[in-house]
């Protein structure tokens, strides 16, 4: 009964293809004093996106982001905090997080520094791409 198990597993693994990275669509999040531009992102389940985070702002910045990140295939998880919960960005800084989303939904994102001033967001992640 195990190895039917763990075959099935691996037949899902299998069944899944690796994202193709370099051809990912780019999302762009721009990290100001106290706001996010944009603060509303739609992106569809299994599509690959390179999410673009930049701090034009004079203060640090997170994109944190605990619910959504959760439910993503991730590219690169060293980008974010050790929690994988955030991306921490210094004033003038920029990166870039690869992921996939696998679960349809409503997730906020948010500054954890600078919520209490309106600095939120949304995604609606949409089913099937």
């Amino acid at each position: 009964m195990l190895t039917s198990m763990m075959a099935g597993i691996l037949l899902g693994l299998a069944a899944t293809p690796s994202p193709d990275w370099p051809q990912a669509q780019t999302v762009t999040i721009i990290a100001t004093e106290y706001v996010f531009a944009p603060g509303r992102l739609t992106l569809r389940v299994g599509v690959p996106y390179r999410l673009h985070v930049e701090n034009r702002g004079k203060e640090l910045h997170e994109f944190t982001a605990p619910a959504f990140l959760k439910t993503v295939e991730l590219g690169n998880p060293d980008a974010l905090n050790a929690e994988r919960t955030e991306l921490i960005l210094q004033p003038g800084e920029q990166t870039d997080l690869y992921l996939v989303p696998r679960q349809a939904g409503r997730y906020p994102f948010f500054c954890a520094d600078h919520d209490w001033a309106g600095m939120t967001g949304e995604i609606t992640v949409e089913s099937g791409p």
